[in-house]
C-alpha cells in the first residue's frame, strides 16, 4: 500500500468510525451516507493490494474457466416439496436484447452479455468470465427463452420473478420481455415490478455523474408511471399479497415526497379499479421503517447496505493493476442469518454471489467463497425468518435470477451448471421438513488403477462387518476391466467413470460433493495404492486398509463418530505425520489453495497432521470448506507419472488443516478404537523421507 493510501484509509476509517457513533436514526444515517458518495466518492480509499505475481513460472495452467468444476450439477427434474413454506421472488434483469439507446451509448447490438463475454480473471481463483450453459447468450425478443427460465424457475421452487421496470418521465427502457408476458397466457410464472427509479449512468451505479438518461421524479410523473405500470398490475397472474399487487420502488430516497408518491398512487388505483395495492422498497440505499414513507414493507437486498469483511491483500494477482476491491461473501451470509429482526414489516433476502468484474473491467468488486451449500443454508433459515415475521404470506427474496454481469445468477452456468436451482431447491426442503430419504449407509469410496488389487481392497470391505455403499471410481481405460469385475464378484457397487487427472483425489472429491448434497454422513477413502516408484508399495497400501478396516476397527470408528461430533477425520495410525516434516514439494501450492478455501490467514502456521497415503475415514460436512471452493477440473494437472508437487498433492496435505478450520479434529485409528491414547503426529515415516 502506498502511503498516500494509508494515511487516506487511515482517515477515512477513522471519519467512519466517528460517524457510526454519532447518535442519529439510521434514516438519517443512510441519507448523509449517499449524499456523501454521490459529491465525494474520491475520498474513499482504494482496497488493499493484493500480492503481486513472482517469477516467471505460471501458478496455474492457461486455460478457459468455463470448464467444469468440482460440484458441477446436472438439470435434475422434479423434487420440489408438495408444500412450499415460502414464496421464493427472484429479482429478473431484462437487459438481454438490443435496444435504439444502448446503440447509441455503447454501440451497435449491446445487450449486458457484452460485459460478461469481455471480463478476464484477476486474481487467482477469481472465476471469469462466468459462462451461461443451458439456456446460453440468449436474447429476450424470443418469447420461448422466457417460457424456459419460467419453466425452470418453477422446476426448482422459484415462485416469481420480480423485474426491474425502467421507466424515465414517460419513457420506458428494455420492456419489451414484460410485453411479451403480458401478452402470452402460458407465461404463467408470476411477475411484480421493481422501478429502478435511479439515473442510467455510464458506471451503472446510478450515481449523478455521467448520466446517460436521467429521472425527472414529479408528482405528474408518478401519476403518468402508475397508469402506465397498471395494465400489469391488473393482470391475473401479477404477484399479490394477501390479494393485492405488490410495486416494488428501487430508492425511494430519491423520490422528492415518498409518501405523497405512496398516497398518489394508491388513491389512482383504487379509482381506476384496481384496488389497494401492497408497496414495498428494495434496502439497496435505504432502510427507514417503510411505514415512515407511506410503504407496507422493505425488502433485504444484500450485497447493499454490507460491509463483508475485505481480503484483497491476501489474493495472488494475476493482473498487476487490478484496483477492485475483494469481500468475504461468508461474512456478508453470516451476518444476515444472525440479524435481529426489525420492528417493522422486512422480507428477507438472500444473494448467490457478486461479482460485477463484468462492467467494472480491472476495478470490480467481488465477493469470494460463496457457495451453493452455503446459500442454500442461508436461504432455508431466510425461509424460517419470512415464516416468523410474517406467517400468512411468507416472501423471501433473491438476488438474482440472471445478474450475469454482477455475478448474482441462479441460471446454470458452465461451471456448477444447475448447483445453484439444487441448492434452492434442497433449501425448501429443509424448510419444509421434506428432505428425500436417502442411503445413509457409511461408502466406501474406492479409486480403481490397477484392478488387480481390488480383491484384497473389496474382502477388506467384506471382512468389516459394515453394511457398506461401495463406490468404485476409475479412469476409461480401465472401465471395461472393473465392470467385468463386478459382473464376476459378489459386490454389489456402483462405478462411476472419470477423467485420468486428480490421481485418486480428483474423482474422490467429485463423488464426496454428490454424497454430501445427498446427506451421507461417513466415507471411507480408498485407492488402488502401488506406488510403482517403491519398492514397498503393496505393504504400504495393506498397512493402511487393515488399520482402518480389519476386525471390529470399521465398527468402533463408526460409533466413536456417532459420539464424538467434533471427530472429523480418522487416519491409520503411524501414517498421520507432522505435516511441517513432510511438506515436500507442495508448501507454496498449498499457501495457495489456503487462500482459494478462505481459510483463516496464518492457518498454514499451526501444526496440523497429514494423512499419508491419502486413505482415511472422514465426516463429510469436515470437508466442506475443500467441497466448497468448488475448484476446477482443469486446475488439476495432467497425469505424467509426477510424484510429488501436484495439485492433488497439496490437496492431500491441506485437508486436515481445511477440517480443523470448519471446528473438526482429526484422530488415528488406535485410538479411535481404544487400543492405545492418541500420539503426536509422526516426524519419522519409513515411506516417505522428512522435508529438507
Amino acid at each position: 500500500m502506498s502511503k498516500r493510501n494509508f494515511w487516506k484509509r487511515l482517515a477515512f476509517t477513522m471519519a467512519r468510525a466517528g460517524f457510526r457513533v454519532v447518535p442519529m436514526s439510521v434514516a438519517t444515517r443512510d441519507r448523509l451516507r449517499q449524499r456523501f458518495l454521490a459529491n465525494h466518492a474520491a475520498w474513499v480509499p482504494s482496497a488493499p493490494k493484493g500480492r503481486l505475481p513472482t517469477g516467471t513460472t505460471a501458478l496455474r495452467p492457461l486455460a478457459q474457466s468455463g470448464g467444469a468444476a468440482i460440484g458441477y450439477t446436472p438439470y435434475i427434474a422434479g423434487g420440489t416439496p408438495t408444500t412450499l413454506s415460502a414464496t421464493l421472488i427472484a429479482f429478473y434483469l431484462p437487459q438481454y436484447h438490443p435496444i435504439p439507446e444502448n446503440d447509441a451509448w455503447w454501440g451497435a447490438g449491446f445487450t449486458e452479455w457484452r460485459n460478461v463475454a469481455r471480463a478476464l480473471p484477476q486474481f487467482e481463483g477469481h472465476e471469469q468470465p462466468r459462462q451461461p450453459a443451458d439456456l446460453g447468450y440468449y436474447d429476450l425478443r424470443q418469447s420461448s427463452v422466457m417460457t424456459k427460465q419460467m419453466q425452470l424457475a418453477r422446476e426448482y421452487g422459484i415462485g416469481a420473478f420480480c423485474s426491474y421496470f425502467y421507466w424515465f418521465g414517460g419513457k420506458t427502457l428494455l420492456e419489451q420481455p414484460l410485453r411479451q408476458w403480458l401478452d402470452d397466457p402460458s407465461l404463467d410464472l408470476p411477475v411484480c415490478l421493481c422501478w429502478a427509479n435511479e439515473n442510467w449512468s455510464r458506471r451503472w451505479d446510478g450515481r449523478a455523474d455521467d448520466v446517460l438518461i436521467g429521472q425527472q421524479h414529479s408528482a405528474s410523473d408518478d401519476l403518468a408511471f402508475i397508469e402506465h405500470v397498471a395494465r400489469y398490475l391488473r393482470d391475473p397472474r401479477y404477484l399479490r399479497v394477501q390479494g393485492k399487487p405488490m410495486l416494488l420502488v428501487y430508492r425511494p430516497g430519491l423520490l422528492p415526497e415518498p409518501k405523497a408518491t405512496a398516497t398518489r398512487w394508491r388513491e389512482w388505483c383504487r379509482q381506476a379499479g384496481i384496488g389497494e395495492i401492497h408497496l414495498a422498497y428494495v434496502q439497496s440505499f435505504d432502510r427507514v421503517d417503510p411505514r415512515d414513507i407511506g410503504f407496507d414493507a422493505a425488502v433485504e437486498f444484500p450485497p447493499n447496505n454490507a460491509t463483508p469483511t475485505s481480503i484483497a491483500q491476501h489474493q495472488q494477482l494475476i493482473n498487476p493493476d487490478f484496483h477492485g476491491d475483494v469481500l468475504d461473501w461468508r461474512t456478508l451470509a453470516h451476518a444476515s442469518i444472525h440479524q435481529s429482526d426489525p420492528d417493522y414489516p422486512l422480507y428477507p433476502g438472500v444473494n448467490p454471489g457478486w461479482d460485477n468484474e463484468p462492467r467494472r473491467s480491472g476495478r470490480g468488486r467481488v465477493l469470494l467463497h460463496a457457495s451453493p451449500r452455503r446459500y442454500r443454508d442461508w436461504l432455508a433459515r431466510s425461509i424460517a425468518t419470512a415464516t416468523r415475521r410474517n406467517p400468512t404470506t411468507p416472501l423471501v427474496f433473491i438476488n438474482a435470477w440472471n445478474e450475469w454481469a454482477e455475478g448474482a445468477v441462479l441460471e446454470p452456468d458452465t461451471r456448477l451448471g444447475h448447483a445453484w436451482l439444487a441448492a434452492t431447491r434442497a433449501a425448501l426442503r429443509i424448510a419444509s421438513d421434506e428432505a428425500p430419504t436417502n442411503d445413509s449407509r457409511p461408502c466406501a469410496v474406492v479409486h480403481v488403477w490397477y484392478v488387480e488389487v481390488l480383491d484384497e481392497l473389496m474382502a477388506a470391505l467384506g471382512a468389516s462387518r459394515i453394511d457398506w455403499r461401495i463406490i468404485l471410481t476409475t479412469a476409461p481405460e480401465h472401465e471395461a476391466k472393473v465392470r467385468a469385475y463386478i459382473a464376476q464378484s459378489n459386490v454389489v457397487a456402483d462405478i462411476e467413470v472419470f477423467e485420468n487427472r486428480g490421481r485418486d483425489v480428483l474423482p474422490f472429491l467429485r463423488v464426496a460433493d454428490r454424497l454430501l448434497n445427498e446427506n451421507v454422513p461417513l466415507v471411507l477413502k480408498l485407492h488402488t495404492k502401488r506406488s510403482t516408484h517403491r519398492d514397498d508399495g503393496a505393504r504400504w497400501r495393506s498397512d493402511m486398509v487393515a488399520k482402518l478396516t480389519a476386525g471390529d476397527r470399521a465398527a468402533h470408528i463408526v460409533d466413536a463418530f456417532a459420539h464424538r461430533p467434533e471427530l472429523g477425520l480418522v487416519a491409520p495410525e503411524d501414517h498421520l505425520l507432522d505435516l511441517d516434516s513432510f511438506w515436500g514439494a507442495n508448501k507454496a501450492n498449498a499457501d495457495r489453495l489456503a487462500i482459494r478455501l478462505g481459510l483463516p490467514n496464518g492457518t498454514l502456521d499451526r501444526t496440523y497432521g497429514f494423512i499419508a497415503g491419502s486413505m482415511f475415514w472422514a465426516r463429510l460436512e469436515s470437508l466442506r470448506p475443500l467441497l466448497d471452493a468448488h475448484l476446477g477440473l482443469w486446475e488439476f494437472e495432467a497425469e505424467s507419472g509426477q510424484t510429488d508437487g501436484t495439485l492433488a498433492h497439496a490437496i492431500e496435505r491441506i485437508i486436515g488443516p481445511s477440517a480443523a478450520s470448519a471446528g473438526y479434529v482429526i484422530d488415528d485409528a488406535a485410538a479411535v478404537c481404544g487400543l492405545r491414547p492418541t500420539t503426536a503426529p509422526e516426524t519419522n515415516y519409513p515411506y516417505a523421507k522428512p522435508s529438507g
